[in-house]
């Protein structure tokens, strides 16, 4: 090879290794493409929704959404699941939930008429202890593959998380038998090392991955101190669906996470997906990778409600 030609050919080769991370073929986008079927939490708009379920479904199909996630409790959800809402509703300034007075036929009508699908429904932990088998109905009847519990109660001890554990165990047995998938949604406690653990890992580790899976949400999770793409590459197929939001700074949470004081505490530090400091560009590439199978936009109480979650979906589109 001439000298020249062999300098010419180093160098492009210096060059497209360089480049190689931000080429489409690289090892991080191996499989990855873009976002076409994007979900939304309902209680990022709960007071609309609330007012008007079916208009509010045909507003968020226009704007481009394809899945919607509910948040309970439902009238079948069992009555401490209820009871323990309506303790909290008069602080939230709304009452509706579950379905909004409508019937599972009647949402699943106005879902099919606007072209949207419901792939998740969160429900109470007594729900999924004594009325699995009214959740699985409607779950069935929607779609519903996942039934989702949005939070777990903090324990002192390792022993704790592991009586923890052999409850989702169950929990995904029973969901299994009838034809849905039990999900986590870790709040963000559990995620600071007790006697040498990270309480959550233990979870993650003593289920059984094809029966317990896992919702990330990438807020909570950053709030609780950790590296999401880590976990996201530590842990693939496990979590399977994600919550999707940002954070105008970062911020943690000023205790273990684990009761709605801290959460509230944090809200307003909430921003529309892309428009914050959490790299998204790096956590959907690797979020793919790992098996992550519907990324939910959720700003919880969005401020600007529609706009705010057309915001976020116009980002992840472009992505």
């Amino acid at each position: 090879m001439k000298t020249q030609s062999r300098r010419d050919f180093l160098r492009n080769l210096t060059i497209a290794t360089a480049a190689s991370p931000f080429i489409t073929g690289s090892p991080l986008f191996a499989g990855t493409k873009k976002l076409k079927k994007i979900g939304v939490q309902l209680f990022s708009i709960p007071k609309i929704t609330e007012s008007d379920f079916a208009g509010t479904m045909q507003k968020l199909a226009t704007i481009g959404f394809k899945e919607i996630e509910f948040y309970g409790p439902y009238t079948f959800s069992a009555t401490e699941d209820q009871q323990r809402w309506s303790s909290v509703t008069p602080s939230l300034g709304f009452s509706g939930s579950g379905f909004f007075g409508l019937n599972t036929q009647q949402v699943k009508k106005i879902l099919d008429d606007n072209g949207l699908s419901a792939p998740s429904m969160h429900t109470g932990l007594v729900s999924l202890q004594s009325a699995i088998g009214p959740l699985a109905e409607a779950a069935n009847t929607l779609g519903s593959k996942y039934v989702v519990l949005p939070s777990a109660a903090t324990h002192t001890s390792l022993d704790g998380y592991k009586k923890q554990a052999e409850e989702f165990n169950k929990f995904g047995s029973d969901a299994r038998k009838y034809g849905i998938r039990f999900a986590y949604h870790n709040h963000g406690n559990g995620l600071k090392a007790l006697d040498g653990k990270i309480p959550f890992e233990l979870i993650l580790e003593s289920t059984d991955p094809e029966l317990v899976f896992f919702q990330m949400d990438i807020y909570w999770m950053t709030a609780g101190g950790v590296d999401v793409v880590a976990y996201l590459d530590k842990y693939p197929k496990r979590f399977r669906l994600m919550h999707v939001k940002d954070m105008s700074k970062e911020v943690r949470f000023s205790g273990d996470g684990g009761d709605p004081q801290q959460w509230m505490e944090l809200f307003p530090f909430l921003t529309n997906a892309g428009s914050g400091v959490l790299d998204l560009k790096k956590i959907i590439p690797h979020a793919q990778k790992s098996g992550v199978e519907h990324f939910i936009i959720e700003r919880d109480l969005a401020p600007s409600g529609l706009d705010d979650l057309k915001n976020g979906l116009n980002y992840l589109k472009d992505l």
